[in-house]
């Protein structure tokens, strides 16, 4: 699993190079992105496409190639592989046949915008992207807004300013990091409050251009803890099923299953 730049060529790392170079296949999302990034560093191998509509059938394919002998890198189109992107199934499969997983670190949009943003947390949850529309953006929504921990998640252009009006309405007075183009030509990172995020990037069409990841600050443990369970409880219930809401209510307050379940089914009448 070979992790290739996000944008700054010169962020390849010497042991990506050499794997690529020596291998037998390069399987990758886009033969034409890795091809034209193994050109540009002289690089000949035999490129195969594997992505998200045939990674399973093509993990299937990677394992013959390693049984006959044959060593295999796997890329997708930027930064690390099966992080928001294909290459979790192509794994999956290798290692249930009994066969080894190497990872070549590098590159990564995630940790590059973490390390950038200024913001500090005891934890982050990835949430990757947004269900696009619907009952299951809400319900995902809902149980960001339930946890203390900060969240970074990736965004498309033509959406950034729906997620950051939405964010905001989830998860109230908060300040959230918008980091566009990591590493490339039109880089911007920019800390603002999540009340005005939206009117930020809609302010200049050039905010609204190119890839995006988003970190939102955490809210403090101690915040979330003082809710009393009641209260919790309805709040979630009104915007997810019940046995999510305990789940979620478990995590958040560190009670008893049993008890909160009751205290659900209670409040659920």
């Amino acid at each position: 699993m070979v992790a290739t730049p996000i944008g700054n060529l010169g962020d390849v790392t010497h042991r990506a190079l050499q794997t690529l170079a020596s291998v037998d296949v390069v399987a990758a999302e886009d033969t034409r992105v890795t091809g034209g990034l193994l050109q540009h560093f002289g690089i000949k191998a035999r490129l195969v496409a594997m992505h998200a509509h045939n990674e399973r059938g093509g993990a299937q394919r990677v394992i013959e190639w390693i049984r006959e002998g044959k060593s295999v890198a796997f890329c997708s189109d930027a930064g690390t592989p099966a992080v928001s992107d294909p290459g979790a199934v192509v794994v999956d499969a290798v290692r249930a046949a009994g066969l080894r997983v190497f990872p070549v670190p590098g590159p990564s949009a995630l940790t590059a915008a973490l390390s950038a943003s200024g913001i500090e947390a005891d934890g982050v949850v990835f949430a990757g992207f947004l269900p696009a529309r619907g009952a299951q953006r809400k319900e995902r929504l809902a149980a960001l807004a339930a946890g203390p921990w900060a969240i970074a998640l990736f965004e498309a252009p033509h959406r950034v300013s729906q997620t950051l009006g939405d964010l905001h309405a989830a998860l109230g007075e908060r300040d959230v990091v918008i980091a566009r183009e990591i590493t490339k030509k039109f880089e911007t990172i920019a800390r603002v409050p999540l009340a005005g995020a939206r009117a930020w990037v809609d302010a200049d069409d050039d905010r609204r251009r190119g890839e995006f990841v988003l970190v939102v600050e955490g809210r403090p443990v101690e915040h979330v803890s003082a809710i009393e369970p009641r209260v919790l409880l309805a709040t979630l219930l009104a915007e997810v099923p019940l046995k999510q809401a305990v789940a979620l209510a478990v995590k958040i307050t560190g009670g008893k299953r049993n008890e909160l379940y009751q205290i659900a089914l209670d409040t659920k009448k």
